[in-house]
């Protein structure tokens, strides 16, 4: 089982790229975004206790979140294993993203980090928020995803690069150009 752990910023299209590559590897791409919003609509068990917490505007516990991976992971599509979008996102998912793959005999082959200049990507994202109609991102809330990021999921870059498993992805170019990249990436990583 072989896992693709796809980095980056908001807005610098790994959600594009993923599905791109779902495609072209025929590996399910795992979203945490779908992954909470299937589990929400569909009123599972996990879905029901993250609302409990997203209703008193608290953040869903990493254990919620890891417990949505690991059921997904199960399922058959993923068998031979998964393109990992916007997960794991702190230290301590990455570390329980170590201890699921042991279990599932499977292994990160290759983590692609999709690097986008920060005003690029504040762009792209008031771009996005224009599109979706999200009202919800402003600049403020722009920016904070971005501290967030910052804080959170970038320092995973030093932990993945200790074992020799990031790549950078210059995510600045078009989108069929960055896909050519991480395929190219992630054939020679197999």
């Amino acid at each position: 089982m072989r896992f693709i752990i796809l980095i980056g910023p908001p807005g610098a299209g790994k959600g594009t790229q993923a599905k791109m590559l779902e495609q072209s590897l025929g590996l399910p791409q795992v979203s945490t975004g779908d992954l909470f919003r299937y589990n929400l609509k569909n009123e599972t068990e996990l879905g029901k206790l993250a609302r409990t917490y997203m209703d008193r505007g608290a953040l869903v516990p990493d254990e919620v979140t890891v417990a949505m991976v690991k059921d997904r992971l199960g399922q058959a599509d993923a068998a031979n294993g998964a393109i990992l979008d916007g997960f794991p996102r702190t230290q301590a998912q990455a570390d329980a993203l170590d201890q699921l793959l042991l279990q599932l005999g499977g292994h990160i082959t290759v983590v692609p980090n999709i690097v986008v200049d920060g005003e690029e990507l504040v762009a792209r994202l008031f771009k996005r928020a224009q599109i979706e109609g999200r009202a919800d991102d402003t600049e403020e809330t722009i920016r904070h995803r971005m501290h967030v990021y910052e804080e959170q999921t970038k320092p995973l870059l030093d932990y993945y690069r200790q074992r020799g498993l990031v790549v950078n992805v210059n995510g600045q170019q078009d989108i069929e150009a960055v896909q050519q990249e991480l395929r190219r990436i992630i054939e020679q990583a197999s």
